[in-house]
């Protein structure tokens, strides 16, 4: 009999490390996925902001974890990959979210600048995928990896952005997906991509102060920025097994602000 469509979407008995989510967009999705049922194991580089965050999930029902590792240093990454493994025993879904961003203009970018969003947004996202394929996914067959890349993968310069290694890293991302989903088709791993417009969070909230919300929000088709709803859907089916034959593709979420050409 084939699977209801509530039980295409179900998570129970998936585990799932997520990236840089402690807090934003990353807990957002790490929400998804553990209200679906999956044991979720949180990472970010501050381990107060994971207990909080892993209190938080737990406090709705969500059997949470995390591990402290800092996703701009090698040996990090591996230690961490290897913390997470010990907890869950296994990794079925890794959500790459952990990144940054840098700006100044072009001309007089630093070297400093573009190493750190590089490192962190395309290095970062390849090694934590290297690891839990190698030592998870590959020898059991089977994975999801979904990876966080931006409408800035799309734009040289999104709402006057002037951030030439993050566009240039997001694109990266994009490209990544593309040839990990390539490579590791044979193996049963699925490789995704979300690419999110305008949300609030750390990291987009001084340009959204800048240019003014509402402001932004006129130039979204659907009239509004993102919420905290608005991953979840997205997340989840590249997650479960009702994304089972989607790979290398990356969907924005973004309210209509690509394709209205911003």
């Amino acid at each position: 009999m084939q699977p209801g469509i509530h039980e295409l979407f179900d998570l129970t008995g998936q585990t799932a490390l997520v990236t840089g989510g402690s807090r934003g967009l990353g807990l957002q999705l790490a929400e998804a996925i553990g209200e679906a049922g999956a044991r979720v194991c949180l990472t970010s580089r501050k381990q107060t902001d994971l207990e909080e965050a892993s209190e938080n999930l737990r406090r709705r029902g969500i059997d949470a974890s995390s591990v402290a590792g800092d996703a701009l240093d090698p040996s990090s990454i591996e230690r961490t990959c290897t913390a997470a493994l010990s907890k869950l025993g296994h990794i079925d879904i890794l959500v790459n979210n952990a990144g940054a961003t840098w700006g100044a203009p072009a001309e007089s970018y630093s070297l400093e600048g573009w190493d750190k969003v590089m490192g962190l947004n395309v290095r970062g996202v390849f090694l934590f995928s290297q690891h839990v394929a190698r030592h998870s996914m590959i020898p059991r067959r089977r994975g999801k990896i979904i990876n966080l890349a931006s409408i800035a993968a799309f734009t040289g310069r999104a709402a006057g952005q002037r951030a030439v290694a993050y566009h240039a890293s997001k694109a990266a991302v994009v490209n990544l997906t593309k040839s990990l989903a390539a490579e590791w088709g044979e193996y049963g791993i699925t490789v995704n991509a979300i690419a999110p417009g305008w949300f609030p969070s750390k990291m987009s909230n001084g340009t959204i102060e800048v240019v003014g919300e509402d402001v932004m929000a006129a130039q979204m088709p659907l009239g509004r920025l993102g919420d905290d709803e608005d991953l979840k859907g997205a997340v989840l089916l590249f997650a479960s097994r009702a994304g089972k034959y989607i790979t290398g593709q990356t969907l924005a979420v973004d309210g209509g602000y690509a394709a209205a050409g911003r």
